[in-house]
């Protein structure tokens, strides 16, 4: 931001911090208010599973993932926000198991009152994040708002038999996770002048990083189930997955990489309101072991921005795959397992 006079982005959100989606039971209550959707036999995932994209059969061996995603700042810098937008939404058609093709812009952005450079830099952020994914950006649409807003309309391709849904997982199955959580948490802190600059860096890091290369790595693998991790936090889609699949989902708490320090924030008071509400939302559908105090329930709960993929691959190919992701620079972990009992609800031990 050399070039222009610095602002804090993220003081100019109402809701800044994490980037959180309307939760759950919100959105699900306005949803049935809705008429039901014509069955369609193309439409190979819809809003049944709460997945993190649509997906449309064009013929035998082609189909298109679609998705959309934008949020309010969650950094100060213009373009790693750009970044964080775009590879979180990118991120849903990874989750897919898709290849994103295209790409529209979605800006709302205070035109008379913030330099218009800002806006350059938060748009050259996300191109160059494209560009890293192989997608093409196609256009966009842009308003004219109080409160700057950010994000991509993408539109990916996968085969029709390898669509990874969140409705996939299988008792037996190893779960994989491909990112730390704590974003929420972090990014809180930000907005609050709480992290230092190597810790800002730290989390950008983390939200920047596409899930291309963790996606491409498990697509040849034995995996039943996918999702990314991302406003509704590692419990609540794993919560997801169990209920699409009929599964119980047992997770070890010391297996769950965490960044740096997200306890100490979290105890000083840096909880965003998202992660609390989606504690309070999981009520009755995880059970926590005795030794896991309310710090670290909220910090498994923690609403994640551009958070990583929640892999559910089949017992026997769960250490390759976990390796090769590692050889690769991955911060990937096996945090728990697929379980035939319980279905529908996750079993948080101290470790597994």
């Amino acid at each position: 931001m050399s070039e222009f006079e610095p602002v804090r982005l993220t003081s100019l959100s109402s809701k800044g911090g994490c980037g959180c989606k309307i939760g759950p039971a919100d959105l699900s209550q306005v949803l049935r208010q809705l008429p039901a959707a014509e069955p369609n036999p193309n439409l190979l995932v819809g809003l049944d599973t709460s997945d993190d994209a649509g997906v449309y059969r064009l013929s035998d061996d082609l189909a298109l993932v679609q998705t959309v995603d934008f949020f309010t700042p969650i950094v100060d810098d213009p373009y790693s926000f750009g970044q964080v937008a775009a590879a979180n939404a990118l991120s849903d058609v990874y989750a897919m198991g898709g290849k994103p093709l295209t790409v529209l812009n979605i800006v709302a952005f205070p035109i008379s009152k913030l330099d218009k450079r800002i806006l350059a830099e938060i748009l050259r952020g996300a191109a160059d994040k494209v560009k890293e994914a192989g997608a093409t950006l196609v256009g966009g649409h842009s308003i004219d708002d109080n409160e700057p807003k950010f994000g991509l309309s993408v539109t990916g391709l996968v085969h029709p038999a390898r669509v990874k849904t969140n409705a996939g997982a299988r008792p037996g199955d190893k779960l994989i996770l491909t990112k730390p959580i704590g974003v929420g948490i972090m990014t809180t802190s930000i907005k609050k002048g709480a992290l230092s600059p190597e810790e800002i860096q730290r989390v950008t890091a983390v939200m920047t990083t596409l899930n291309k290369k963790a996606a491409e790595i498990m697509e040849p693998y034995d995996v039943h189930g996918a999702t990314d991790v991302t406003g509704f936090g590692l419990l609540g889609h794993a919560s997801e997955m169990a209920k699409g699949s009929g599964v119980g989902i047992r997770i070890g708490r010391r297996q769950v990489p965490v960044l740096p320090h997200v306890r100490e924030l979290a105890e000083a008071g840096f909880v965003p309101g998202g992660t609390k509400n989606n504690y309070a939302h999981l009520e009755g559908s995880v059970t926590f072991a005795p030794s896991l105090d309310q710090i670290e329930q909220w910090i498994l709960c923690d609403a994640v921005t551009s958070g990583g993929l929640l892999i559910s691959v089949a017992a026997d190919k769960a250490d390759a795959l976990l390796g090769d992701l590692l050889k690769a620079g991955v911060e990937a972990a096996m945090i728990g397992e697929v379980v035939a009992d319980h279905p529908g609800q996750i079993e948080v031990l101290d470790s597994i």
